[in-house]
């Protein structure tokens, strides 16, 4: 009846030695993955983050109500004493004159738990808080991780209002030069009409762009547990990439994710509430007593001669329940059979995370890389197209077409940037890193 030792490799199928996206040399997994950023506001801003979350105080007091409940799960090991006092007053009715009288009683009950029943069931509740602080642990990187991305999106759509501010004053120049042509009779109407029409585009894409903005910012102030006012003082750029992290071995990702240690101690604790609920089927052995002592004058209650008590040793054997206690036992194998599959299939999830991001980072590289080269291509293109329109070598569309590829070219760089520095986060986040 004896719960087993579970061992956390052991309740999951067989692990690799190593990472199938790992290309690197096998190194520990490096803590305080926010420093690498380097970038003081955004480091400030997680604390913060850290310090007036209401999301994270809740995860604090479901720590409190867990360690409350392994108290109230344990209290059965300990004498329940109860101690009842009072006064009574009686009227016979008749010429017999009224009589009253004190009394003090107390009731006696102890389970000797010789079979550790209830402390099975203690130490379930233990486990219980050992899984709420796993999983506080995991809502405080969760949230780190959540902040840093906020902020990064946060720069990455301040960077794109600037690229669409700068578009649209090139357009602006163009309309201006477009329209002293026109007047000079040197160019058609419809390509001033055209210019117009890519310049009222670029406004509606600024104005897109400084939403988004807005929107980001007043997310990021509740994750800071702040009104939001949409007055928090944004980066103007984008963070560097950190260097390669190493990513260590994939058994170490079993004690490192404060989500696996939570899905773990759920699993024991579910093993723990099934030893206790077999152990019910044996005797339970109680020691009860009662006594007390009862008189006219209160201080007669405190002479130990007037006091009467009683104490007896009692064997509980259950023999007929209808089902009850068998029904408890299997509701617990089956709790315990969904801890245990649900522990296997959140760590199966989390190196689903780690080989994901790993990967995902190669591809995104190349990517930026690529989105880099593009800019610098669009740019050349623009100026090209800015000079042969001048001279009548192509039409207004190709010069306009030049002005969008630029800006889309711009864009989509910067949001590569900021899918890699993401994709960076989320492999921080499923290491199970500490910031």
């Amino acid at each position: 009846m004896t719960a087993p030792e579970r061992e956390r490799q052991a309740a999951l199928p067989p692990v690799p030695g190593q990472w199938s996206a790992e290309r690197q040399k096998q190194e520990p997994i490096q803590d305080h993955w926010l420093e690498t950023f380097a970038d003081p506001l955004l480091t400030q801003t997680v604390r913060t983050a850290i310090a007036d979350n209401y999301d994270l105080r809740a995860t604090a007091a479901r720590i409190d109500a867990a360690r409350a409940r392994m108290r109230i799960d344990g209290a059965g090991r300990w004498p329940q004493l109860s101690l009842l006092a009072g006064y009574r007053r009686d009227d016979p009715g008749t010429s017999d004159p009224e009589t009253g009288a004190f009394t003090a009683l107390f009731d006696l009950s102890w389970e000797l738990d010789v079979w550790g029943r209830i402390r099975a069931a203690q130490l379930a509740s233990g486990q219980d808080v050992e899984a709420a602080k796993a999983d506080s642990q995991a809502a405080r990187l969760s949230l780190a991780a959540r902040t840093a991305q906020n902020y990064i999106e946060l720069a990455e759509a301040r960077a794109q209002v600037m690229v669409a501010e700068q578009s649209m004053r090139d357009r602006r120049t163009l309309v201006d030069l477009l329209r002293g042509r026109f007047r000079r009779g040197l160019t058609p109407a419809l390509d001033l009409r055209l210019a117009l029409t890519d310049l009222a585009n670029a406004e509606a894409q600024l104005a897109e762009q400084r939403t988004r903005e807005q929107n980001l910012t007043r997310d990021l102030e509740v994750l800071l547990g702040r009104y939001p006012d949409g007055r928090f003082a944004k980066a103007e750029t984008l963070p560097p990439l950190p260097p390669a992290v190493p990513a260590g071995i994939p058994s170490e990702l079993l004690e490192r994710r404060p989500d696996l240690n939570a899905a773990f101690d759920r699993l024991c604790a579910a093993d723990k509430r099934l030893e206790s609920a077999r152990k019910a089927l044996l005797p339970r052995f109680t020691l009860t007593g009662s006594g007390g002592a009862g008189s006219a004058a209160l201080t007669e209650l405190v002479d130990p001669r007037a006091a009467a008590w009683n104490l007896a040793l009692g064997m509980l054997q259950p023999i007929f329940t209808g089902g009850r206690l068998r029904g408890e036992i299997r509701l617990q194998e089956a709790n315990v059979e969904e801890a245990l599959n649900g522990y296997r299939n959140a760590a199966l999830n989390a190196f689903r995370e780690v080989e994901q991001t790993l990967a995902a980072e190669d591809r995104l590289r190349e990517q930026e890389s690529a989105l880099r080269e593009a800019v610098k291509q669009t740019d050349a293109s623009r100026k090209l197209a800015v000079y042969s329109y001048q001279h009548g070598l192509i039409e207004i569309l190709t010069l306009l077409d030049s002005y969008r590829s630029t800006l889309n070219a711009q864009s989509a760089h910067l949001a590569a940037r900021r899918q890699l520095l993401n994709n960076r986060i989320d492999l921080y986040l499923a290491l199970g890193g500490g910031f």
